[in-house]
C-alpha cells in the first residue's frame, strides 16, 4: 500500500535520504540505501526488500501503481518534477526516479550453503572498495548464476549508491554475506545490530571463511593476476568452489591467498597487467558456466 505526497519543499525530514544521496556512509551506518532510475527502482519493488519511500514525477505514477499496490508495507510516494529532484539531490537525473530500501541481514552462510544445489558456485571479494566495479561484479554474478556472494571485512557494501546503481538493481537477487558490522548502526538501531549476524560469523575474516568453506569441501580459487600456476583454462571449475576476486591496485591479500587452494591467472598479452575486477569476474564465471556444461 501507498500514499501519494505532492512536494513543493525539500524540507521534508523525510527527504533527508535523498538531499544526502553523496553521504553513502551515513546512509550505510543508518541500515538504508539509495536506488536510481527505472529499472533499479523496478527490481526494488519486485524485490523481497522493504521499501521505505520512492519519489518520481507524476508522469511516471501509474506505470509503477501495480508494484505499489503488491508491496505489503505502507509506504510515501512523493510526486516531484525533475528540476525540483535535481535540485533535491544536487545533480542532473536522466528519468528522476528515486527510491529508498533497508539493507537487509546478511544471509547466515550455513543457510545460503544448505539451500544451494550442487555443484555450488559462490565468489568472495577482498579489498575491493570501488563501487561501480563491485556493482558491476553483483551484476556478473547474478548473469552467471553465482549462489551468494561473500563480502570481505575490508571490501565496501554492495548496498552502497552506486554500486546499486552499476549493479542495475541485480543485488536485490544475490545473497549477501557481509563479514564486517554496518558501521554505526548499533547506534541508530540496535535492535538490528543484535540480529545482524550470527555469533559463529560476525567476527569471522574472509580468510577464516574460505578456509571454513574448504572444510565443506568447497574450492577456492583465486583470481590472481600474476599467478605462476594454472592459466584460467587448466583450473578446475565443475565442482564445488568459491572464486576470490580482489582489487586492481593491490589484487588479493597474502593471508587471504594463503587461504585459498590455488591461484588462477587469465593469459593475457603482457602489455596488460590485469583486467578490470568486473571484467575478470565475467570471464572466470563464463568458464565456470561453460565446465558445467551451462553455456
Amino acid at each position: 500500500m501507498f500514499r501519494i505526497e505532492k512536494i513543493s519543499s525539500l524540507d521534508l525530514p523525510e527527504l533527508a535520504p535523498y538531499r544526502t544521496m553523496r553521504r553513502s556512509a551515513e546512509h550505510e551506518a543508518q541500515g538504508i540505501f539509495i536506488a536510481e532510475g527505472e529499472k533499479v527502482t523496478r527490481r526494488l519493488l519486485e524485490s523481497h526488500f522493504t521499501v521505505i519511500s520512492v519519489v518520481l514525477p507524476e508522469k511516471h505514477l501509474e506505470n509503477y501503481r501495480p508494484l505499489l499496490e503488491a508491496l505489503p508495507e505502507h509506504i510515501t510516494v512523493y510526486l516531484a518534477e525533475k528540476p525540483l529532484l535535481e535540485t533535491l539531490v544536487g545533480y542532473s537525473l536522466f528519468q528522476g526516479i528515486l527510491s529508498v530500501g533497508k539493507i537487509p541481514p546478511p544471509a547466515p552462510l550455513a543457510e545460503i550453503l544448505q539451500k544451494s544445489p550442487k555443484p555450488q558456485l559462490f565468489a568472495a571479494i577482498d579489498e575491493l572498495s570501488n563501487a561501480e566495479n563491485l556493482g558491476a561484479l553483483v551484476r556478473n554474478c547474478v548473469a552467471f548464476g553465482v549462489q551468494g556472494l561473500i563480502v570481505g571485512e575490508t571490501s565496501s557494501s554492495p548496498f552502497l549508491r552506486r554500486a546499486v546503481r552499476n549493479s542495475m538493481g541485480t543485488i536485490f537477487q544475490l545473497p549477501v554475506v557481509e563479514l564486517k558490522q554496518r558501521r554505526g548502526l548499533h547506534e541508530s538501531q540496535p535492535e538490528l545490530r543484535r540480529r545482524e549476524t550470527p555469533p559463529s560469523e560476525s567476527n569471522l575474516t574472509l580468510a577464516q571463511t574460505l578456509r571454513d568453506l574448504r572444510a565443506r569441501g568447497i574450492r577456492c580459487i583465486a583470481a590472481h593476476p600474476h599467478a605462476t600456476g594454472k592459466t584460467l583454462s587448466q583450473a578446475d571449475f565443475s565442482g564445488d568452489c568459491c572464486i576470490v576476486f580482489g582489487s586492481e591496485g593491490d589484487g588479493i591479500s597474502k593471508a587471504v591467498l594463503d587461504s585459498c587452494d590455488e591461484a588462477v591467472a587469465i593469459p593475457m598479452s603482457t602489455n596488460v597487467d590485469s583486467l578490470n575486477v568486473g571484467a575478470a569476474a565475467a570471464v572466470f564465471l563464463y568458464e565456470a558456466n561453460r565446465q558445467r556444461g551451462k553455456i
